[in-house]
Order: C-alpha cells, then sequence, then structure tokens
C-alpha cells in the first residue's frame, strides 16, 4: 500500500500563502486519484480537494473553491495543494488521501483507502 507523507504546513496570517505536498511511495502514485481533507478541533473531517489520476479533474469544496488549487507530479510521486489567501477559518489539520476510485469519490471520506498523518496549517487572523 502507498505510504503519503505531508509536509508544507506552518503558520501564517490571514491573506498569506502556503502549499502543502504529499509524496508518496510504495505504490505507483499514478494509479491512484488523490485529495484532501482538513480537520478542525472538535469538528469532522471535511473535504478540500480531489484530482483525477492523470491530473485532469479536479473538484473543491465550495469554501476553497477559487482560493486552493490542487495538483500533482506523477513523476515525482507528489500531490499538492496550493493555499491563497488564507483565512482563520482554515485552521486545520490537512490530511492527504489517496483511492483507487475516481476523483469525485474522493469527496467523501468513504472513498479514501489510503491516509497520510496530517499537517497543521494555522491561520491568524
Amino acid at each position: 500500500q502507498p505510504r503519503l507523507a505531508e509536509s508544507g504546513g506552518g503558520l501564517v496570517q490571514a491573506g498569506d500563502s502556503l502549499r502543502l505536498s504529499c509524496a508518496a511511495s510504495g505504490r505507483t502514485f499514478m494509479n491512484y486519484a488523490m485529495g484532501w481533507f482538513r480537520q478542525a478541533p472538535g469538528k469532522e473531517r471535511e473535504f478540500v480537494a480531489a484530482i483525477s489520476r492523470n491530473g485532469g479533474t479536479t473538484y473543491y469544496a465550495d469554501s476553497v473553491k477559487g482560493r486552493f488549487t490542487i495538483s500533482r507530479d506523477n513523476a515525482k510521486n507528489t500531490g499538492y495543494l496550493q493555499m491563497d489567501s488564507l483565512k482563520p477559518e482554515d485552521t486545520a489539520v490537512y490530511y492527504c488521501a489517496a483511492g483507487y476510485g475516481t476523483a469525485q469519490s474522493m469527496a467523501v471520506t468513504s472513498g479514501i483507502d489510503y491516509w497520510g498523518q496530517g499537517t497543521q496549517v494555522t491561520v491568524s487572523s
């Protein structure tokens, strides 16, 4: 099974940008759709964005549409989440995810086959 390792989290101010990375190992990265979820304290894990195996199809939660961009580089076995115009409500642990289904199926946790350990993103006001 693939091992997913997130990096790039940190503490930023509102309006700043961050880019998260998800490095995959153990299996061929291009065999999986991938996505990002987040979980804030006291809240359920929620969908952020997903991308198809070849990167041709993307989906976003309404709360991040227009601010976040998901992408992948299959040659590097790495996925990315570019986060711009960050808001305090974006504060959460961000998880990388991979699945055997379509990018659309990644929008719910039941569509996820593998999870990373998470990286903390904190946005101060």
